[in-house]
């Protein structure tokens, strides 16, 4: 079956621009003016991903994308004509898979399209995943992380940092969201706390691969794992 797209914009325009390259490309586009008609075709039918325009006429699409994500988990690209770094950032720290300013290029919104599905796959049903080497490996039982099969001395919120970012390559962790998610008392701590422990952090994964940038820095918005890490080192 072809992996159906909702798309939530209110221009007919951009709507048919969209559904052209995604029929194009193999994918099955529906279309949704308003957030009420989303919120509708998405709980009738699960897409397998939701590109969302934020600015629609009856509902924010900051507060649809909770919404939406209320009925299930599924990866969103945000499309916008407004260009500030602050709506960037609040789409990043929602949760959303990808931002995408307007004017864009249909081709290169359908390529966001597809890394972001090939991101965020997983196995069918009843299928079990064919062992694979991958660079990190979070041991939940033993708190233990192996950096391409070597154990990281790392101190509890550490450990909590890279299992965090490890959890979705690529997605950028905003300073207060790993606040939140790995400091008992977030509101004890600063910025510059998460900061003192990326670079530990960076530094203890720079001994195992000395060559190698595994936490990029986003600047004014976080941090985030890199996609493009070998599954091995070379010999």
């Amino acid at each position: 079956m072809k992996p159906r797209i909702l798309i939530v914009e209110d221009e007919p325009g951009i709507a048919d621009t969209l559904q052209y390259a995604l029929r194009t490309d193999g994918f099955d586009p529906v279309w949704c003016a308003t957030g009420e008609e989303a919120l509708s075709r998405f709980a009738a039918q699960t897409p397998a991903l939701v590109i969302l325009d934020v600015g629609l006429p009856d509902i924010n699409g900051f507060e649809l994308f909770k919404r939406l994500h209320e009925i299930a988990d599924v990866p969103v690209v945000f499309l916008t004509a407004r260009n500030d770094e602050i709506d960037r950032v609040v789409g990043l720290e929602l949760g959303a898979d990808d931002y995408v300013p307007k004017p864009f290029s249909p081709r290169e919104l359908v390529a966001r399209v597809r890394s972001v599905l090939r991101r965020t796959a997983k196995p069918a049903p009843g299928t079990v995943a064919a062992p694979s080497a991958t660079p990190i490996q979070v041991d939940d039982g033993r708190r233990q992380i192996r950096f391409y099969g070597r154990p990281l001395e790392l101190s509890r919120y550490e450990y909590g940092l890279l299992k965090t970012l490890a959890s979705r390559p690529g997605h950028v962790f905003s300073r207060d969201t790993l606040l939140e998610r790995v400091w008992d008392d977030p509101g004890e701590s600063l910025d510059r706390t998460v900061d003192a422990h990326v670079k530990t952090l960076r530094a203890k994964m720079k001994l195992v691969a000395p060559e190698l940038d595994p936490i990029r820095t986003h600047r004014g918005t976080g941090y985030a794992l890199a996609e493009d890490l070998p599954p091995a080192l070379p010999v």
